[in-house]
């Protein structure tokens, strides 16, 4: 079947099994996305003609309004027919080429019992240029593909950070927390995404949530790494002490680092804890009355991501200045495949 993007002349071809999304990224085309897991709604398109099926019923990330207006998200519809669609095929700086080369994984970290990070060495002869924030996908068997924010800067490119959380079912995920992930050969393509850093003199908030942590981490090191003069405040939120499994890290930046402030805050009540508690983004709006003037970055669940564009635009938060990323895992199809089995057996 074959998907054109209308106001263009690309178009591409698509299994009727494979989403909408995996056959525009594996034919070259740089479309919004973000969590993968429908239910963020980067990846919202408008349907102009054709029909498409949900394998697994219609994603949280559609509204009843969105599809009586023919929206659809391309990270879950598969193809009943040939289509037109409407969306933005996101251009990127000439720096910045989507590339997919071969990485192996040279070691991994068990940071708390759901996170283990994973650093990812590239081929000293491939340069690999991103911009911060920007996310890689692990290419997995089958065509099947999994989305990581790259937690490292550009500047220190040759080995990439990713924080992998814990998700059972997960081909890739699963290898991770088996413990026998180390020295594995992987294919990587990217970078991809539009969470990017933006330069400017103005003073940056940052507000992470669990994983989504790793975007933040790249933006925070390139500022700082790079001498860039900018005051930073970052608030990270968790469930728990166990779930913060950068503290120590973000602590001894922040006490080397003068113009950056760091704050955990915690959801679940915990004997002990004298830090913030509370949502993250209630933490956010307990210490600044306005939002004008700052640079805002936000990533993690979408739960988060929403709380922050409903609640910080009334405070002041200039639109074209907040950016936002949605994390969510991403259901491997691998493991639907194994529970549906289950379920007929």
């Amino acid at each position: 079947m074959r998907v054109s993007l209308a106001k263009s002349d690309r178009s591409f071809s698509v299994d009727p099994e494979r989403p909408l999304l995996d056959a525009a990224l594996a034919a070259g085309l740089n479309l919004p996305h973000s969590c993968r897991g429908g239910r963020c709604g980067a990846c919202r398109a408008r349907l102009l003609r054709g029909d498409v099926r949900y394998p697994n019923g219609r994603p949280l990330g559609l509204s009843d309004a969105e599809v009586g207006d023919g929206f659809i998200l391309l990270c879950q519809a598969r193809a009943v027919s040939d289509l037109c669609i409407e969306t933005i095929e996101v251009g990127t700086p000439d720096s910045v080429v989507v590339k997919r080369l071969p990485g192996r994984i040279e070691r991994v970290q068990a940071w708390s019992e759901d996170v283990w990070g994973v650093y990812l060495r590239l081929p000293a002869a491939e340069s690999f240029d991103f911009l911060p924030g920007q996310q890689v996908d692990i290419l997995l068997s089958g065509g099947r593909r999994r989305s990581f924010s790259i937690a490292s800067p550009p500047h220190d490119s040759r080995l990439l950070e990713l924080h992998i959380r814990r998700a059972p079912g997960g081909e890739f995920n699963e290898r991770v927390f088996a413990g026998d992930a180390a020295g594995a050969l992987l294919s990587i393509e990217g970078p991809f995404g539009q969470f990017v850093y933006c330069p400017d003199d103005v003073p940056m908030l940052l507000v992470g949530g669990g994983t989504g942590l790793a975007p933040l981490k790249s933006i925070l090191r390139h500022v700082i790494e790079c001498g860039v003069d900018r005051d930073i405040v970052l608030y990270w939120g968790a469930r728990s002490v166990r779930d913060l499994y950068a503290d120590t890290e973000l602590q001894d930046l922040a006490r080397r680092t003068a113009r950056f402030r760091y704050h955990p805050v915690l959801s679940d009540v915990h004997a002990g804890w004298t830090g913030r508690r509370g949502r993250v983004h209630e933490a956010v709006l307990g210490d600044f009355e306005r939002l004008d003037g700052l640079d805002i970055y936000a990533s993690g669940p979408p739960s988060m991501v929403s709380a922050v564009q409903a609640h910080f635009m009334p405070r002041g938060a200039n639109r074209a200045r907040l950016h936002v990323d949605s994390v969510d895992y991403a259901a491997d199809p691998l493991s639907r495949q194994r529970m549906m089995a289950a379920n007929k057996s």
